[in-house]
């Protein structure tokens, strides 16, 4: 385990079944950083180990997206450093031993899909751990987007919800306000209909169809309390239209 502000190890670890011919393979992996965390990437350090046998192109085209939907989605404090790091090694083609039925190769084939879904469960693991360690939080946001263009798209409205000093500011001080979260979304660069945007918090309904609801302020806020108490997760849930684009940001 590495570690310098970090108050504890970061690791996680997957094992997914490949299917027939395949087996079962494993991926472990394990990061640092709890300040100067805003990636691309940050002052941040990732290490990622995975046994099964993929094409190399492949292998670096499925870190990339794995890392967009999990490293590239942390902020802490909003300062991106000079430095930062993410490394993934897996077996290549021509690993002695090693037959070539049992290679990665293509995109679109059942294995890829399946190992693409692991290994971007465990970046997003690693993530989490990162940001709910961040310097000076008492809990974890998780922002969740949907309904957005693309996948990009969201990511970004659900970065920018996830940086927003004054959500943050609302968190700790136990406000259920939408109005931050509506202002951080809105100004992502993002275009989306507003009439179509939907905000909750947890189980508190805040927004419909771009319009803010009656809601039980004490409960939302005594939400907020609960996650703030134990150190644990805050839950936001966007909806921005009827596209298939989502995305995740901590």
């Amino acid at each position: 385990a590495i570690t310098t502000t970090d108050t504890v190890y970061k690791q996680a670890a997957v094992e997914v079944d490949l299917g027939e011919g395949f087996g079962t393979v494993r991926i472990g992996g394990t990061c640092k950083g709890s300040g100067m965390i805003h990636p691309n990437m940050a002052t941040m350090l990732g290490v990622i180990t995975c046994d099964a046998v993929v094409e190399p192109t492949l292998w670096r085209d499925m870190v990339r997206a794995a890392c967009d939907a999990s490293f590239n989605q942390v902020t802490v404090d909003g300062d991106t450093s000079t430095n930062d790091t993410v490394i993934a090694l897996c077996h290549s083609v021509n690993t002695p031993g090693i037959g070539a039925d049992a290679h990665v190769t293509t995109a679109n084939s059942e294995q890829a899909v399946r190992l693409q879904a692991a290994l971007t469960a465990l970046a997003q693991g690693l993530s989490k751990s990162i940001a709910w360690d961040g310097e000076g939080a008492t809990c974890l946001m998780q922002v969740n987007v949907s309904g957005a263009s693309t996948d990009s798209d969201a990511r970004t409205i659900a970065r920018s919800v996830a940086a927003s000093s004054l959500f943050k500011a609302a968190v700790f001080g136990r406000d259920p306000n939408w109005g931050r979260i509506a202002c951080a979304a809105g100004y992502a660069g993002v275009e989306f209909d507003q009439s179509a945007l939907r905000i909750s918090l947890g189980p508190h309904a805040l927004m419909e169809a771009g319009q803010p609801l009656e809601f039980d302020e004490k409960a939302a806020s005594g939400y907020l309390k609960a996650a703030g108490d134990v150190r644990g997760t805050v839950v936001v849930d966007i909806s921005v239209g009827s596209g298939q684009g989502s995305g995740v940001a901590f």
